[in-house]
């Protein structure tokens, strides 16, 4: 019923900052810096995206930089320690790199995110090649579509096929993002089902009713809570 949701090639960056294996770590910090981002790359052969070298993989270097960490400390953290001794994005890089593919939703992109704890991912294609960035950022330009927009999608999309007239004479508005469907139902136990759909629109930010039933009585039915291109790759170091 919905319309095609956005994915990954409809927002992400295409002009991607990479590194080359051999990368200094002067240079990787360099490049942070300069194209002000928390991550980066690593890229081998034609573009293949072997791994990501990010702020949280350089920070052991400082943080052991003047310390001689204990027993117990090496035994856990083996890896900060060899991170802190490395020179080369080679070295320092986390691998496999988490990736995505452009055809994936936002959805499914939000959550690799979210579960990862990561702000961005490389995207690529099937055999790995970069093709571009997402972002977080990226991933919430949805919410920046206008009221007029939502409000016209969820008419199209929910009400039309869930409370077509005449049995029904319902209303939508939307001011910043949040829907409010007011007006009379026929059948009032499809508001659940008519908030699981208004959520799935892109953009939303919460549903309220302001409905009556079928009898003209008032209703305030339960609802549930929500939860839920051309690659350009640039700057590669070798």
């Amino acid at each position: 019923m919905h319309g095609k949701p956005h994915i990954v090639s409809d927002v992400m960056t295409h002009t991607v900052a990479a590194l080359g294996r051999s990368a200094t770590f002067k240079e990787i910090v360099r490049m942070m810096h300069d194209w002000k981002v928390s991550a980066l790359p690593v890229l081998e052969g034609e573009d293949r995206v072997v791994g990501v070298v990010s702020e949280a993989d350089l920070l052991p270097k400082e943080e052991f930089r003047d310390s001689d960490p204990d027993r117990y400390t090496q035994s856990r953290r083996l890896s900060d320690l060899a991170k802190a001794g490395a020179v080369t994005a080679g070295e320092l890089m986390t691998s496999p790199a988490l990736t995505v593919h452009a055809n994936a939703t936002l959805a499914q992109t939000a959550r690799i995110m979210a579960h990862s704890k990561v702000k961005r991912l490389p995207v690529v294609d099937d055999v790995g090649t970069l093709q571009g960035i997402v972002s977080r950022a990226d991933l919430l330009k949805v919410f920046l579509r206008t009221d007029e927009d939502i409000a016209e999608e969820v008419r199209r999309e929910v009400v039309s096929y869930l409370f077509p007239a005449p049995a029904s004479s319902v209303r939508v508005t939307v001011r910043d993002g949040v829907v409010t469907l007011g007006g009379h139902i026929r059948d009032t136990s499809l508001v659940p089902v008519a908030a699981r759909l208004i959520r799935a629109v892109e953009g939303v930010v919460d549903v309220q009713f302001d409905i009556s039933g079928h009898d003209g009585s008032a209703e305030s039915p339960s609802v549930p809570s929500s939860h839920s291109g051309t690659r350009r790759p640039r700057e590669r170091h070798e």
